[in-house]
Formats: structure tokens, C-alpha cells, sequence
């Protein structure tokens, strides 16, 4: 029996590329960047000596340069993801890197594979480009997770100080130094743009349509309301905060209920593929009768279009509006 590595050697490669930009992304930026970081990054930059205003500029600049590059082309795919996670790199340096990890790729794809230089090009730029996205996707699926969970006890934090009679600018403030990134961190730029006159208002609203998420919407909505209608902002935000966590438990509920459908399709997608990995590995040579027929690579592309509409067919099937 004759093993192949050539499919273990193109998924390390994929997995080193991986691992290379997140190693780059945390060197050029620190690790204040990380979502695992107990101080927020607003406050761990005050800490290194930075002023308020320079802070508060390069963390604006931060989140909003790649919903301004949405008309890059190509480029608009990748966008809304980068903006979710708030990747520091701008859209020039995150194309950069791409190119890094793609000439990476191919260097590795040299070293350890026999294929052909265009082979090996098109295979390395697929790498490079699948490998900032599935990158980037990582990281606005963690850290829009994260907000979700975290808003709840930001809006609560800011009840408890609306109570013991600070002002809701305050409350903006303690939540800025108490909670953790990532949430931590926008609301210290909503504190610091409403101590230089924005509207606390719009400032949650212009966060909420960059996140594109709702229940910020009915924070600012419930702000804007309390501003010109007037009342008890600290039981209008309790009150939202309590549906805020049963929407929470509603999506939680939703999640496990369809968790084994979606993992159902995943296996019935995937385990064609995962075959026929390990038909490469352990037998090379077992196409090698039929790869000369004509209706070889006509069949194979019928089969990955099934497999395609397969998947997508799963996906829809197991999505819940809620």
C-alpha cells in the first residue's frame, strides 16, 4: 500500500497560514488586541501614555476605515466581516497580508509538494485569500458573540448607576472602565465622543448600525425616546435589559434545537470529501483508471455542484429568523 501526505502537507500549510497571521496580527498590535485580554484596549492604550483625544481618534479610525472601503472591489466580501471584528489592519495592510501569506504558502508548497508551478500558484493564492477570510470570519463571529453576551450586564451596570444618582454620562463611563473588550471599548468611545459634545443617542445608534445588531438598536431607541419624552431612564433600561437576556436565551434555545440538523448536513456535505481525502492518502493511485475517460472531470464537477447545493440546502433548512 502506497500512503500520500500531499492532502495532510496542504492542510498544515493552510493551518501555518493561519496561525501566521493571527502571529502577526498580535505582534504589530499587542496583545491588548485579543478578545481574551481581561483590560479593554481603550484603557490599556491611556495606560501606555496615550491622550484621550489621540486614543480616541486612532480607535475611531480603527472601526470605521473598513466600512468606508465597502467600494474596493473585491474587496466589499471581506468588508462587513472586518467591520464586525474590528480588525486593526486597514483594508491596504489586510490585502498586504494577504500576499505575504500567499508567497508563504507557495514557498511551502514548493518544499513539500511535487505539483506545478501554476499549480502551486492558484493553490497558494486560494490559501492566502481563504485563510483571511476564514481569519476574519473567526473573529467577527467571536467578538459579535461576545457583545451579545456582554451587553446585557452593561445595561444593567448602567441601571445601578442611574440609581445611586450618577448622571447616564457617568454610566457610560463606568461601563467604558469596567467591562471587558470588546464591548468595553465601544462604549469608551461613546463616552469619549459625548465629552466632546455628541449625543450619547446617536453615538449607540451609529455603533449599532456598524454592528448591524438589534438589541443596540432598542438601546438607542430607548435612549432617544427618554431624551425628548422624558422619564425613569434607569426603569426604561431594566426593562431592556430583560428582554435583552430573553432574546438571548430565545437565540441560545434556538441554537440547540437546530444544533443537530446543522451538523447532520455538515457531516452529509463534508464525509464525501473527507472519503476521498483519505482514498488519496492511502491508495494515490486508485483514480488512475478512469481519470483519462472524458466524462471524468464533467462527473466530478456534477458531484462538487451537489455536494454545494447540498450544503446550501442544510444551511437554509436549519436557519430561524427569530
Amino acid at each position: 500500500m502506497i500512503l500520500s501526505a500531499t492532502p495532510i502537507i496542504y492542510g498544515l500549510i493552510f493551518v501555518a497560514v493561519l496561525l501566521l497571521v493571527e502571529g502577526i496580527y498580535l505582534l504589530i498590535f499587542g496583545k491588548s488586541i485579543s478578545l481574551n485580554s481581561k483590560v479593554n484596549r481603550r484603557l490599556d492604550l491611556l495606560e501606555k501614555g496615550g491622550r484621550r483625544e489621540q486614543v480616541l481618534e486612532q480607535l475611531r479610525k480603527e472601526a470605521n476605515q473598513h466600512k468606508n472601503s465597502r467600494g474596493i472591489p473585491l474587496y466589499s466580501l471581506l468588508a462587513t466581516k472586518a467591520q464586525k471584528a474590528n480588525i486593526a489592519f486597514s483594508p491596504a495592510a489586510l490585502i498586504g497580508v494577504m500576499g505575504l501569506v500567499s508567497v508563504v504558502a507557495y514557498m511551502g508548497l514548493s518544499i513539500g509538494t511535487d505539483a506545478a508551478p501554476p499549480v502551486r500558484a492558484v493553490v497558494a493564492v486560494a490559501m492566502g485569500v481563504g485563510g483571511i477570510w476564514f481569519w476574519v470570519s473567526g473573529k467577527a463571529k467571536k467578538r459579535m458573540a461576545m457583545i451579545e453576551e456582554q451587553l446585557p450586564d452593561a445595561v444593567e451596570l448602567m441601571v445601578r448607576s442611574l440609581r445611586v444618582g450618577h448622571p447616564f454620562s457617568s454610566a457610560i463611563q463606568i461601563v467604558a472602565k469596567e467591562v471587558p473588550d470588546p464591548l468595553g471599548s465601544e462604549f469608551g468611545i461613546i463616552a469619549d465622543e459625548c465629552a466632546y459634545g455628541r449625543n450619547v443617542a446617536e453615538a449607540i445608534s451609529d455603533l449599532a448600525e456598524r454592528l448591524d445588531m438589534q438589541d443596540l438598536r432598542f438601546l438607542a431607541v430607548a435612549i432617544s425616546i427618554q431624551q425628548q419624552s422624558g422619564g425613569n431612564l434607569a426603569e426604561i433600561l431594566e426593562g431592556l435589559a430583560k428582554v435583552i437576556r430573553a432574546r438571548f436565551r430565545l437565540f441560545r434555545r434556538v441554537k440547540a434545537i437546530t444544533a443537530e440538523a446543522k451538523w447532520s448536513g455538515v457531516f452529509l456535505s463534508g464525509f464525501p470529501i473527507a472519503v476521498m481525502l483519505i482514498i488519496q492518502v492511502v491508495a494515490p493511485d486508485y483514480y488512475d483508471g478512469v481519470k483519462g475517460t472524458p466524462s471524468f472531470i464533467p462527473a466530478a464537477i456534477v458531484v462538487f455542484v451537489l455536494l454545494g447545493m447540498n450544503f446550501a440546502f442544510m444551511k437554509i433548512m436549519t436557519t430561524i429568523k427569530v
